[in-house]
C-alpha cells in the first residue's frame, strides 16, 4: 500500500501538521527527507530498511556522501538533502548558543559538540569559546590524533581563548571507539586545562566526552 493510501492520520506529512515534528518516528522523519520510496517499498519502508541496514539514525546522517551514495535508495539528490539537514541541525544549535544557552542550558553544548565530532574515524579535540554573557563567540578544532588518542596542548587552548577574547571556555573530544566513558588521561588532561586557563582568567565550563550515546559530561561528575 503506498503512503497516500494509508488514513490520513498516519502519513508522515500530516501527522508532523496535525501533531508535531516530535511525534513522527526516526523513520518517518527520514522519509520526509527522501521524498519517495524505491520500487517496492514506500519511503517510510526504505527509511526502515536504510536504518536497520545503516543505523541508527545519527550513524546514517553521520555518513560521507561517498558511502551514502552506495546505499541502495540514496542517489546524489538525497545524499546531498540528508548532509543538508545534518549541517542545518549543527548551525541552528550553534545559534542558540551564539544566545547564551551553554550556560542556561548545558546540555545543548554537549549536543553541538557531539553533531560535530561524532563518527570522526579519530579523536578531535574541539573548544567553545564563550564571552562574559556566556554566548559562544568561537569554535576551533585544535588537536587531532589517531584512533587512540590526540595529544592536546594546554598552551594552545590558552593562545586561542586570548585571540578569541573568551571569558569562558567548553571543550569536548570524541572517542572512536564509541564508549564515552573519560579515560584517566582525559581527567587529567581537563585538570592541566583548567589551571592553565585560570592563569589568564578564563574559566573552563566543562569537558564533554563524546561516544555512541549521550555526550558525557565532566561538570556534571564533579571533576570540573
Amino acid at each position: 500500500m503506498r503512503i497516500q493510501e494509508w488514513p490520513s492520520a498516519e502519513r508522515p506529512r500530516e501527522k508532523l501538521l496535525a501533531r508535531g515534528a516530535t511525534t513522527l518516528s526516526d523513520a518517518e522523519l527520514l522519509a520526509l527527507i527522501l521524498g519517495s520510496g524505491v520500487r517496492g517499498h514506500d519511503a517510510v519502508g526504505t527509511a526502515r530498511r536504510l536504518l536497520n541496514e545503516h543505523g541508527p539514525l545519527h550513524a546514517l546522517l553521520e555518513q560521507p556522501p561517498a558511502r551514502l551514495l552506495r546505499m541502495r535508495g540514496i542517489g546524489k539528490a538525497r545524499a546531498c538533502a540528508l548532509k543538508a539537514a545534518l549541517e542545518l541541525a549543527a548551525r541552528s544549535q550553534m545559534a542558540e548558543l551564539e544566545r547564551g544557552s551553554a550556560v542556561t542550558d548545558p546540555p545543548s553544548a554537549g549536543r553541538y559538540l557531539a553533531q560535530k565530532l561524532r563518527g570522526r574515524p579519530h579523536e578531535v579535540f574541539a573548544a567553545l569559546f564563550l564571552n562574559n554573557r556566556h554566548g559562544v563567540i568561537g569554535y576551533e578544532e585544535l588537536f587531532q590524533g589517531t584512533v587512540d588518542g590526540a595529544e592536546v596542548h594546554p598552551r594552545e587552548v590558552v593562545r586561542q581563548a586570548l585571540q578569541h577574547n573568551a571569558a569562558a571556555v567548553i571543550v569536548g573530544h570524541n572517542h572512536p571507539s564509541g564508549n564515552a566513558e573519560p579515560s584517566p588521561a582525559d581527567r587529567a588532561v581537563t585538570q592541566r586545562l583548567k589551571q592553565a586557563l585560570a592563569l589568564i582568567d578564563v574559566r573552563l565550563l566543562d569537558h564533554f566526552v563524546i561516544g555512541d550515546g549521550k555526550p558525557v559530561s565532566m561538570a556534571m561528575r564533579g571533576w570540573i
